[in-house]
């Protein structure tokens, strides 16, 4: 079976079991576990912040890093497609009495302007004003598209100029770091708070990790211990995180050449299902046309495919440290044959 349905299904490798089991560990708790503040000390400094916080998730890491921005009764704006507004189940809402409104995007791609129109930093006492801006770099839902540095770098300038604030949803920022090579310190000083993630293309079994000014990490430290997150003796977690920095990092440009193959298949064979020129990291997605998306990943999984359901109509294929370039063809092949079907 050809599993693409995400890169959180990746296995620890067993050089990272090795990390792991030899890992010195203290109780995070009280911030005495040493792999733990070593990883988050090596973290913050690659993107050039204060100081780091390991989560669980990436949904705790967002939770937390907006939490340090905006307060109950304001606002957060990002795109419609975010993973803040659809894949975390309203808990910036619900927990932290944080608002949203979005802006739609073209596969993602955030559009200054849009947020330029958007934005409302002194709203006056009878509407919301906005206190933060998201963006997700890669975008999830919109195909792993990689965010143009040009375009952050002046949504930065427009947050900054106002007085807002600006959070990344970096869980894939290490793709789009691979694919442009953009240095990781660039991202990180035009970003007041980021999250970043092992445990998907990195191969991680588990963690993320909250990063910014050393003022905002002890707020997260102690609304995360608030929330049910402090953890104790997590430097095996943390271990097998900075396994995967060193040694599965450069090799995420694997995981897009095996993604490429599998878009070319489709695209050979359906063109409009999806643009292949598009595709920029590890995640397809793939239009089922006429077809519903849940009986074109039931026929795919027949055959050997596992895909995920993104929308009705819309079906994701991730590509990850346990896919190769040979199985992205193969899987490929087989989703351009149940759509043509």
């Amino acid at each position: 079976m050809i599993d693409l349905r995400s890169d959180t299904l990746t296995v620890p490798t067993a050089g990272m079991r090795a990390a792991m089991a030899q890992a010195p560990v203290g109780d995070d708790v009280y911030a005495e576990d040493p792999s733990v503040n070593a990883l988050q000390y090596r973290v913050a400094a690659l993107f050039g912040k204060e100081a780091g916080l390991m989560t669980t998730t990436g949904s705790l890491s967002n939770l937390l890093g907006i939490y340090c921005l905006v307060n109950p009764g304001e606002e957060i704006i990002c795109d419609m497609q975010a993973h803040i507004a659809r894949a975390e189940l309203g808990a910036h809402a619900a927990l932290h009495g944080v608002t949203m409104r979005t802006w739609e995007s073209s596969d993602g791609v955030v559009d200054a302007d849009a947020v330029e129109r958007l934005i409302a930093p002194d709203a006056g006492s009878h509407l919301v004003s906005t206190k933060a801006v998201e963006i997700e770099n890669t975008h999830n839902f919109g195909g792993g598209t990689i965010q143009p540095y040009e375009n952050l770098v002046r949504i930065s300038d427009l947050c900054r100029g106002v007085g807002v604030k600006l959070h990344l949803d970096g869980a894939r920022i290490w793709n789009a770091h691979v694919a442009t090579g953009v240095p990781l310190a660039d991202y990180g000083k035009l970003f007041d708070t980021i999250s970043v993630c092992f445990s998907k293309g990195l191969g991680a079994p588990i963690g993320s990790m909250l990063l910014s000014s050393a003022e905002n990490i002890a707020k997260a430290r102690a609304q995360r211990k608030r929330l049910g997150g402090g953890w104790r003796q997590a430097g095996v977690l943390a271990a097998a995180a900075d396994y995967a920095l060193t040694h599965q990092l450069v090799r995420l440009a694997d995981d897009h050449d095996a993604a490429a193959a599998f878009a070319a298949q489709v695209a050979a064979v359906v063109p409009e299902a999806l643009d292949a020129s598009k595709v920029q990291t590890n995640i397809v997605v793939v239009n089922t046309g006429g077809k519903l998306a849940s009986s074109v990943t039931g026929a795919a999984k027949e055959r050997g495919v596992l895909l995920s359901q993104v929308g009705r109509r819309t079906v994701r294929a991730v590509t990850h440290l346990g896919v190769t370039a040979q199985e992205g063809l193969q899987a490929g092949k087989v989703v351009a044959e149940v759509l043509q079907s």
